[in-house]
């Protein structure tokens, strides 16, 4: 066998080997670091999506109705805007009370600052240990979150007196 035959056997078994590491590395660092940035952004999304739910709860608050009807306005368009999540965990919202998690909306109470005014509080959260995105993701996370995702937002109401 000439010397060049045997350097193109090396260099043919070479290129196995070299397929064989890319694919190993494509499997153990590639993909988790893609499931990882993939869980986040989906994250990121649910925390927007608990943003804007609380902030159309609170909006839908100020409409003129009694104070229980307000409620159920509230919890009812939180409900809307979160409607994705919401099914995804496979909850459903009490809007008849709103008094519970994943949306509970507050009885007219005075506003912290501001005595005379009175204010509701629009509360949504999803717990993503009990439902992660994607099945394992919620260890892995687990230790930056710790409690469910929440947001909040807050309406001062006017209540038609001057």
């Amino acid at each position: 066998m000439t010397a060049y035959a045997r350097l193109h056997r090396l260099r043919t078994r070479q290129r196995g080997v070299v397929t064989l590491e890319f694919a190993f590395m494509l499997i153990l660092g590639v993909v988790p670091l893609l499931l990882l940035t993939y869980t986040g952004v989906m994250i990121m999304a649910a925390q927007q999506t608990l943003s804007q739910a609380s902030a159309e709860g609170a909006r839908a608050s100020l409409r003129y109705a009694s104070p229980n009807e307000r409620r159920v306005a509230a919890c009812q368009a939180a409900q809307r805007s979160m409607q994705w999540l919401l099914n995804f965990a496979g909850q459903q919202a009490n809007c008849t009370t709103a008094g519970a998690p994943p949306i509970v909306v507050s009885a007219p109470a005075p506003c912290a600052g501001l005595a005379s005014a009175q204010c509701m509080q629009v509360s949504v959260s999803y717990d993503y240990r009990s439902k992660p995105f994607l099945p394992g993701t919620g260890r892995v996370y687990g230790w930056l979150i710790t409690e469910p995702i929440r947001s909040t937002a807050v309406a001062q109401l006017d209540l038609g007196t001057p």
